[in-house]
Order: C-alpha cells, then sequence, then structure tokens
C-alpha cells in the first residue's frame, strides 16, 4: 500500500471511530484480494472500503468500487467470516468511504453501498 493510500485510511478509521464503530481489522489479506477496515457498527460486521481520487474525471471516488471489485471484497469477506467464525453469526454489510479531491477532504459515506 502506498504512503498516500495509508493516510486516507487512517482518516477513515479515525471517522468511523468518531462515528462509533469498533475496529476489529485492518488491512485483511487474501489471495483474492484485502479489505481495508473491518469494524463493527452494533450488532453489523461492516467491512469498509477506502477509495480516494485525485481527480473525478473519472468519476470520482465512488465510481472506482466496480462490480469486480465488489466481487474481490466479498469473496474476502467470505474467507474472512471463515478463519474468524465468531463473526459469522452477525450481519454483515459492505461500505465505502470516498474522498475526492474536490470535497475538501471530507469522508462521503456509503453505507450498504453494495450486496
Amino acid at each position: 500500500m502506498s504512503f498516500e493510500g495509508q493516510i486516507w485510511e487512517s482518516r477513515a478509521e479515525q471517522f468511523l471511530l468518531s462515528q462509533g464503530l469498533v475496529l476489529i481489522a485492518r488491512n485483511f489479506s487474501t489471495r483474492s484480494g484485502e479489505i481495508d477496515l473491518i469494524m463493527r457498527d452494533d450488532s453489523h460486521i461492516a467491512f469498509i472500503e477506502v477509495r480516494f481520487r485525485s481527480t473525478i474525471r473519472f468519476g470520482g471516488a465512488i465510481s472506482s468500487v466496480t462490480r469486480a471489485k465488489q466481487q474481490k471484497l466479498i469473496k474476502c469477506a467470505r474467507a474472512f467470516l471463515v478463519r474468524n467464525p465468531a463473526w459469522a453469526t452477525h450481519p454483515c454489510r459492505f461500505d465505502v468511504i470516498a474522498y475526492d479531491a474536490n470535497g475538501g477532504g471530507q469522508p462521503q459515506w456509503f453505507q450498504a453501498a453494495f450486496d
């Protein structure tokens, strides 16, 4: 991960902690991909993708979470639940924290961004 990527993930983590979420894991990796943050939000497990785009020329940060990227995240989340069966009974969702350069560094939090 790039240094810049670490900065945005750290900012997203701090933002989510301030919203009452609890960190479970950072940068959970499998052969199929990586989940940036895994957090508990009340009874839900939130698998969180953090995206930053310095330009909106190609649609901005949220549009960069393509269907192919979503499939990788879903596969990775399944692996997390297999490796951590205590979390497997919790309802799960996929969130995206998007930062766009023209947004002044403010996060956009898309809860349950995809299934």
